[in-house]
């Protein structure tokens, strides 16, 4: 099989196309040939060699979509339709880039779809990521205000339409004026310019400050984040679009608002119910969520997908089709 191999952290041209052997099914794991996958923040980082304990070389790729090959156990048959999503793909094990993959039985969530399979691609992880966020971090409501900090980002795109069709209003950032009328047109009420001082322009929108901030740029706007919130406000940090880990100065009582809340979400495939994925296919496939596709790139192109990724020109998810 092909696949696009990260022999040790570098820069994106480090990614190289080779051969490997098609893994061997064995009790307890399901062979996928695969259809297409996403690109995702953390890949980049694992790329650069700042993913704890990863080993290189590693085939990247914490989710993908494809037809069963092989099910030792006969849980699915061949040529049925799945996902799967992290559980250590990319990272502890080869993961999806690559014509197929071996992954963990747990990780699987098969679905019924007519939809491409590059857009399909675009699905598990952006859905999984974002439906935590919201749901069970953030646990959103109808009538609250959301602010999303980083709302260009795939993740940023789909948990506005999500929190709009919960009857949630949304203020979302960027950083480049022209991407204002991006954020408009895929539903944000309100859009801020982000120059690092969020905090006074949102007041003047909401000046009790939101219910709820969904943190994607991460370590950098964090604290002007947790200034944004009413008393007992929640702030989530899920993305670190900012690509920093670790924070040189943090003073909870001070930083944190009195009565404020901060929490993050690192979910995996068991915060996913199989059903809620084929309802969220079902909701693309009639319209009612629109799928915020950047770009479609193919499996000789990975390198050139993740200098793109690091580029931070995209508008949406980044998908890769076999």
């Amino acid at each position: 099989m092909k696949a696009a191999v990260t022999p040790q952290p570098g820069m994106p041209g480090v990614i190289q196309i080779q051969d490997l052997p098609i893994p061997a099914a064995k009790e307890g794991w399901i062979l996928i040939k695969i259809k297409a996958f996403g690109l995702n923040r953390s890949e980049l980082f694992t790329r650069q060699g700042h993913s704890p304990g990863v080993m290189f070389p590693r085939v990247q790729g914490i989710e993908c979509v494809g037809e069963v090959e092989h099910d030792p156990s006969g849980t699915y048959h061949k040529g049925q339709k799945v996902a799967a999503i992290m559980g250590g793909m990319g990272r502890e094990f080869d993961g999806g880039y690559a014509e197929y993959t071996l992954v963990p039985q747990a990780i699987v969530f098969p679905f019924e779809s007519d939809l491409p399979w590059a857009a399909l691609g675009a699905i598990p992880e952006m859905f999984q990521t974002v439906s935590g966020s919201l749901n069970e971090a953030l646990e959103i409501k109808t009538g609250e205000t959301l602010f999303i900090r980083g709302g260009t980002s795939s993740i940023g795109m789909l948990a506005c339409q999500l929190a709009k069709s919960k009857g949630l209003t949304v203020i979302s950032t960027t950083r480049d004026e022209a991407k204002a009328a991006h954020l408009k047109e895929n539903g944000a009420d309100h859009v801020i310019i982000d120059d690092g001082d969020v905090n006074s322009k949102l007041r003047q929108i909401i000046p009790q400050g939101v219910d709820k901030v969904l943190e994607l740029v991460g370590i950098a706007s964090l604290k002007d984040s947790l200034k944004c919130i009413r008393p007992k406000g929640i702030v989530c940090m899920t993305g670190i679009l900012g690509g920093s880990w670790t924070m040189n100065e943090f003073t909870p009582m001070g930083d944190i608002p009195s009565l404020g809340r901060l929490t993050v979400y690192m979910g995996d495939a068991a915060n996913l119910h199989k059903d809620s994925l084929q309802e969220f296919i079902d909701a693309v496939a009639g319209g009612k969520i629109k799928l915020n596709i950047d770009k479609v790139f193919k499996l000789n192109q990975v390198a050139e997908a993740h200098s793109y990724m690091e580029s931070n020109q995209a508008k949406g998810k980044i998908v890769v089709e076999i």
